[in-house]
């Protein structure tokens, strides 16, 4: 093996860029050339990508976002699209290639394992839905910006005696809503995985708001509902004024928490080595706390999902599910 590639792929997230950094700095430190591919498969299919040195990642590793840019491909879903980019890559001499990215990215990273390309994924996603890992790169950044976002709207919401209802990202996933409810002390987290009852919830808010609570907090993952119609189902029901709060897009970038630098410095090697040692078809995941390599095929068959027990935690600490 003589030539990697390495790309970014699907939604970005805090710490694409440690990784990336980490795989041109191997994959040089092991003899390899790294060829970068520009926004992801489309690069790969277009064959726009760039030849990496170690100055190429230079001053990366705190900035969100990915220096590779990021898009979604709607021809690599197509079993066309997919050998079209095998072909690109041979053409170019690509050895092996290591993708970073969530579910979608991971999917085409395998479809490309089973046409021959030697390819290691690296999970990068802030919903932390993939299968195999027990973190992905850019949640612990993402829920750092929420937990702050959330503190700050509290001040606002004591003072005005407000329940604010607060959406955010997570379409399959309520990872963050539950993680963030805990973290902030919320009254209620409402996500997809699991049902919920709006009267309930109105009643108990109602109930603290009669108690002298001052205000209330609603988290509110995108996938189970939009925070508009949770406060339309609520608002003449609690005593409370209500407030919606969208955060959308914040959530996603901003500068690279520390977790979030060496989980995905020290994946970035993994994968590299795995490549250098022979080992394909498989994506590197974090569990308990030691690095492993789990099979494509484990990552494409499961879907990992909120544990029950942490759902229990919720609600033992007070939070309203």
């Amino acid at each position: 093996m003589k030539r990697i590639g390495v790309l970014t792929s699907g939604g970005d997230s805090s710490g694409m860029n440690a990784a990336i950094r980490a795989v041109v700095r191997s994959g040089i430190e092991m003899g390899f050339e790294v060829y970068g591919f520009i926004q992801g498969y489309v690069g790969v299919l277009d064959s726009h990508y760039k030849v990496m040195e170690s100055s190429s990642v230079s001053g990366i590793i705190n900035r969100g976002g990915t220096i590779l840019k990021s898009a979604r491909c709607e021809e690599f879903k197509t079993d066309r699209g997919q050998a079209s980019g095998y072909a690109a890559l041979k053409e170019l001499g690509i050895d092996g290639l290591v993708v970073i990215g969530g579910d979608g990215s991971l999917r085409g990273a395998n479809a490309l394992y089973e046409l021959g390309m030697q390819v290691v994924g690296v999970p990068a996603t802030i919903d932390n839905d993939v299968f195999g890992t027990d973190m992905a790169i850019g949640v612990d950044t993402c829920l750092n910006t929420i937990t702050w976002a959330i503190d700050t709207i509290k001040d606002t919401a004591s003072s005005h005696e407000r329940a604010f209802i607060i959406e955010v990202m997570g379409r399959e996933s309520g990872y963050l809503a539950i993680m963030s409810s805990i973290a902030c002390g919320a009254e209620a987290a409402i996500v997809p995985e699991f049902p919920y009852d709006l009267e309930k919830i109105g009643t108990k808010l109602s109930e603290r708001f009669k108690e002298g609570k001052t205000d209330s907090i609603i988290i509110v993952a995108e996938g189970a509902s939009s925070a508009y119609n949770i406060q339309r189902k609520l608002r003449n029901h609690i005593g409370f004024e209500t407030r919606v709060s969208v955060l959308g897009h914040i959530q996603r970038g901003g500068v690279t928490s520390v977790f979030d630098r060496n989980l995905a410095s020290r994946m970035g090697v993994e994968a590299v080595t795995a490549l250098k040692d022979g080992r394909s078809g498989v994506m590197i995941g974090l569990s308990k706390n030691k690095f492993v390599e789990v099979p494509f095929s484990d990552v494409m068959e499961n879907k990992r999902g909120i544990e029950p027990k942490l759902y229990d935690l919720a609600r033992i600490l007070g939070v309203i599910l």
